[in-house]
C-alpha cells in the first residue's frame, strides 16, 4: 500500500474508533466518513463493508487478548489465569457496544472478515480452560465454545443499563460454575 493510502486508512481508523465507541457496531458508515472529512466512497474504498471496518478496528485487540491468554497461562495458576482472562475479555467488550453479536455471527461464518480472529480468540480461551481442567480446577463438560458463549452473555449483561451494576457479581457466579471447589474470583470479584 502506498504511504499516502496507508495514512488515509490510518486516519479513517483513528476517526472510526470513537464513533464506534459512541454508537456501537451499528455506527453509520456515512457518519464515519463525515467525521473523517472524506466522502463515503473514500471510506468504502478502504473498508467496503462495516464488517471490514470492524475487523480492522478489532484485529489488534483480538491479537492482544489472544496474547494475553498466553501471558496468563505462563504467569498464573490455572484457575486464576482462566478467570483473569475471562474478566479482561468481558471488560474489553464494553469498549464496543454490540461487538459480541458481531463476534458470534463471525465465528459461524468462515467467509467473515472477523472469522479468523474470533476463532483464534476462542482457541486461546479453550486452551486456558483445558489447562484448568487438566489441573482439576475447572469442571469437565465445558468446552471452548461454551466459554466463548459465557463471555458473550456476560458482555451482553454488562452492556445493559439495568444489569451493568451486576456485571462483577454475574462474573463471579459464572466463575464459580466454571471452577471446582471455589468461592470468589480474583481481581476484585465479590464473594457470594
Amino acid at each position: 500500500m502506498r504511504a499516502d493510502a496507508q495514512r488515509n486508512r490510518d486516519h479513517l481508523l483513528t476517526v472510526a474508533r470513537p464513533a464506534v465507541a459512541e454508537h456501537g457496531i451499528d455506527v453509520s458508515m456515512r457518519d464515519v466518513a463525515r467525521r473523517a472529512g472524506v466522502g463515503l466512497a473514500t471510506l468504502l474504498r478502504h473498508f467496503p463493508t462495516r464488517e471490514a471496518l470492524m475487523e480492522a478496528l478489532l484485529h489488534a485487540s483480538f491479537e492482544q487478548l489472544t496474547g494475553r491468554a498466553r501471558d496468563c497461562a505462563a504467569s498464573e495458576e490455572s484457575a486464576e489465569a482462566l478467570v483473569t482472562w475471562v474478566r479482561e475479555c468481558v471488560a474489553w467488550t464494553t469498549e464496543y457496544r454490540g461487538v459480541t453479536v458481531l463476534m458470534a455471527a463471525a465465528i459461524e461464518d468462515p467467509a467473515s472478515a472477523l472469522h479468523g480472529s474470533c476463532v483464534a480468540l476462542r482457541a486461546a480461551g479453550a486452551g486456558l480452560l483445558r489447562r484448568a481442567q487438566e489441573a482439576g480446577t475447572a469442571r469437565d463438560g465445558i468446552d471452548g465454545e461454551d466459554l466463548f458463549a459465557l463471555i458473550a452473555m456476560l458482555a451482553w449483561a454488562g452492556d445493559q443499563p439495568t444489569l451493568a451494576s451486576r456485571a462483577d457479581r454475574l462474573l463471579n457466579v459464572v466463575a464459580q460454575a466454571l471452577l471446582t471447589g471455589r468461592r470468589g474470583v480474583p481481581d476484585g470479584g465479590e464473594t457470594l
